[in-house]
């Protein structure tokens, strides 16, 4: 039996409630998520002439043209299946915010394929909170205004929704309509910030664990940022204890900026523990920490400074830490002040094998 349960609880809570009724448990797993979804999105380059990469597990394809709109989203379904054993649903219609209630249908019903090709469409059977773009804080607002549909935003007149809402709202209520407002981006957007941070094992009450976590947090921030070809103008470090826990409670964050926009790990990670220097307080049982860049420029518009050397040497030691890492596997060569034995890392003891990222992990076919 295989179970996926949405829930707040923590699974030391309902650990014998999930035993009791047989459900696998299972830990995240980043890498084997990336990999599979890296796989789709290729799969769906190739059936498809324009796509945009929406998230891990969703992407926006241009299906403009196709004489059978049913029959592509069917032929998607196949070849993604036959060639990743992925099962994925398909929602067609003639703007995006559309096509997202359209995927939404389509996982409720026998078919993997909804098609909403032309007025009208069933809104009215799609409450305001799951329209795409819509959070609670607006449809708090809607409601109050007897706005409680899809088909309600849709019939909103477009001057209200710019004049006390925005824009944005405006644009949603038009794509509600069939006119396309939000065409396919050939690239993402440039990010605005990159984060990592992550729940502790245990509660962390040493200074060299957290001093090993954040440099762990900073070493990804900084790989993340090479990844996207930015660099960091501005540098922030979090940590906290547990809310909901009793005992003395601390959080705070502090911040750094770069002299020289960065991008290279051993700049990002002092500054990370220097920051963590100016956090830490002695006597709590820290619950969890973060590290994020913020202000990114790319490297295209990364200012030259004017008095300080450019080192290339730097530039040149993370393209050959890097090419290692993805060769050999993630920290083959790391800092030394991220630690090696790391008891504070987040747990995953239910962890599923990387069968797609990972030599030993891969299946045995036996005949």
């Amino acid at each position: 039996m295989t179970a996926t349960i949405s829930t707040r609880a923590a699974y030391f809570k309902i650990r014998k409630k999930l035993a009791r009724d047989g459900v696998i448990v299972r830990s995240s797993n980043y890498a084997l998520y990336g990999d599979l979804s890296q796989r789709v999105m290729s799969c769906l380059e190739e059936l498809a002439p324009k796509l945009e990469i929406y998230s891990i597990d969703e992407a926006f394809l241009d299906v403009y043209g196709m004489r059978d709109p049913d029959a592509f989203g069917h032929r998607i379904v196949k070849t993604v299946k036959q060639w990743t054993a992925i099962l994925v649903s398909v929602g067609i219609a003639p703007t995006k915010t559309l096509a997202k209630i359209a995927n939404r249908i389509s996982k409720g019903n026998d078919s993997p394929v909804h098609v909403l090709e032309k007025p009208p469409w069933p809104l009215d059977d799609i409450t305001v909170e799951k329209v795409w773009g819509i959070g609670r804080r607006w449809a708090k607002r809607l409601r109050a205004k007897g706005i409680g549909t899809a088909g309600d935003l849709a019939n909103l007149d477009v001057r209200m929704a710019r004049g006390e809402f925005n824009v944005v709202l405006e644009r949603t209520v038009r794509e509600l309509r069939g006119e396309s407002f939000l065409p396919l981006e050939d690239a993402p957007p440039p990010a605005q910030h990159i984060m990592v941070s992550c729940g502790f094992s245990q509660r962390v009450v040493d200074r060299q664990y957290l001093h090993e976590a954040v440099a762990t947090y900073a070493t990804r921030v900084a790989e993340k940022a090479r990844d996207k070809g930015v660099h960091a103008r501005t540098l922030q470090v979090f940590i906290r204890t547990s809310p909901h826990e009793k005992g003395p409670r601390y959080s705070n964050l502090t911040t750094w900026t770069f002299a020289d926009p960065a991008q290279d790990t051993l700049s990002i990670v002092k500054a990370a523990t220097n920051c963590l220097d100016k956090l830490w307080k002695p006597n709590y049982a820290y619950q969890k920490a973060g590290v994020m860049l913020i202000d990114l420029v790319s490297a295209d518009h990364k200012p030259t400074p004017l008095f300080d050397r450019i080192n290339p040497a730097s530039e040149k030691l993370m393209e050959v830490i890097d090419r290692l890492n993805r060769h050999h596997g993630r920290e083959t060569v790391r800092v030394a002040s991220s630690g090696y034995v790391r008891p504070w890392s987040m747990a995953r003891q239910f962890l599923s094998p990387c069968y797609t990222t990972r030599w030993d992990d891969l299946p045995v076919a036996r005949a």
